[in-house]
């Protein structure tokens, strides 16, 4: 991705931050960026294709992280669940931007095969790993909309808490049907 994109991306997300995705709108990006709405067509042919730029942007781990874990599927699974949930936690409207991706990019798509494949590896069936992910992912983002939406004053513990559980739920489900 070149410099100006990258530039445009951050910008984007930091103005989600600022206003959230109802009022991320091209012409105040443009606006931020000191350019017409026009110049951002350039680098994105359309809304979507900036939200999807972002979205990818979020997906892919800093350069500097620390690799994903290697170890069993569970260990996985939950290594990507929790980091999800945490880069939608950290910007407004986060798990609305996630949700609404048409083109993830290719580091989300890659973790994605990735946990297929733990999977497979340890017995599942791959149209069966293929749910088991996909599942995991939709409950991470289904509960941290929740979390987004509510704004309710219930303390982080517990809602991390219950996170886990519900996630534990799911994994525990997943290790009967490789049984």
């Amino acid at each position: 991705m070149g410099q100006r994109r990258v530039e445009v991306v951050q910008a984007a997300i930091e103005l989600l931050d600022e206003v959230g995705l109802d009022g991320l709108t091209m012409r105040l990006l443009a606006a931020r960026l000191g350019v017409r709405a026009s110049a951002l067509y350039r680098h994105y042919p359309s809304k979507q294709a900036l939200l999807d730029a972002m979205v990818a942007h979020l997906a892919t781990p800093p350069a500097d992280a620390p690799p994903p874990p290697e170890g069993p599927w569970d260990e996985r699974l939950r290594h990507v669940a929790t980091g999800v949930r945490e880069v939608m936690l950290a910007h407004r409207d986060g798990a609305r931007l996630m949700a609404g991706f048409q083109d993830p990019g290719g580091a989300a798509v890659a973790a994605f095969h990735d946990l297929v494949a733990a999977l497979g590896a340890d017995g599942l069936a791959t149209e069966a790993a293929v749910v088991a992910v996909d599942t995991v992912l939709a409950f991470v983002n289904g509960y941290t909309f929740e979390e987004q939406a509510r704004k309710a004053d219930v303390p982080r513990e517990r809602r991390d808490r219950d996170f886990h559980a519900g996630l534990e739920l799911i994994i525990g489900g997943v290790r009967a049907s490789l049984s």
